[in-house]
């Protein structure tokens, strides 16, 4: 498990705010998979804090999780989870005040994020994210014909900074994967609105998706 306490931040009421100015946080789950349907169990997460529109690795949170069952190797399992090793990890309880921590009042982040957040609030119902902002909306905006996250990594040239920023990891991990939509997000905004930076309320138009729980009672900005 890695983890850093993050430093504290100034939360301010949302406005017409540059984008960068918001506190995202990237999100990554994987599971035993959606066959499984409400019993599918979350085996890995992590999460990735950005601050000025940049990922801050040093406040990343991973962790594996054990499901406190055995779970059967499937080929879309992502690679390496096996019951051995996820029967050294925390069960997701015992991370549950640091995802909380690091969730509630923030807007989150993902590629195709739905699915890992409908995931997520299964298991943890009380978690409250500011609201959820997709990277694969924003992609799908601009018309990229290949629209899985290893092929934008390597579509918009940031297969070098993946390697440096995540070396012990690999695609379809959740350390990887987050890395990669934190990384995502502001090259698909500097194509997006090449001349200028958007509002947070334009990204959020763009790439902003409904969730289905309460959100926060104000989204969050970085002072």
């Amino acid at each position: 498990m890695k983890t850093t306490s993050p430093d504290r931040e100034t939360l301010e009421p949302m406005g017409s705010q540059l984008w960068h100015h918001a506190a995202i946080v990237a999100l990554d789950l994987e599971g035993s998979g959606a066959q499984d349907r409400d019993c599918e169990a979350i085996l890995e997460v992590a999460l990735v804090p950005l601050h000025d529109g940049q990922p801050a690795l040093d406040r990343a949170f991973t962790s594996l999780v054990d499901p406190g069952r055995s779970i059967p190797q499937r080929p879309w399992l992502a690679p390496g989870l096996t019951d051995d090793l996820l029967a050294t990890a925390p069960r997701l309880e015992q991370i549950a005040a640091k995802l909380a921590e690091l969730i509630d009042g923030r807007w989150l982040l993902g590629h195709n994020v739905n699915v890992d957040w409908r995931l997520l609030r299964r298991h943890l119902p009380g978690l409250r994210p500011a609201g959820l902002i997709d990277s694969l909306a924003l992609a799908r905006s601009l018309n990229y014909p290949k629209r899985s996250l290893s092929a934008l990594v390597e579509q918009l040239g940031l297969t070098p900074t993946m390697q440096a920023a995540a070396p012990g990891s690999q695609p379809h991990r959740a350390y990887w994967d987050t890395v990669a939509a934190a990384y995502l997000l502001p090259a698909l905004v500097d194509r997006r609105w090449p001349h200028q930076p958007p509002t947070f309320d334009n990204l959020r138009t763009a790439a902003g998706i409904p969730h289905t729980t309460e959100p926060a009672e104000q989204p969050a900005l970085f002072e």
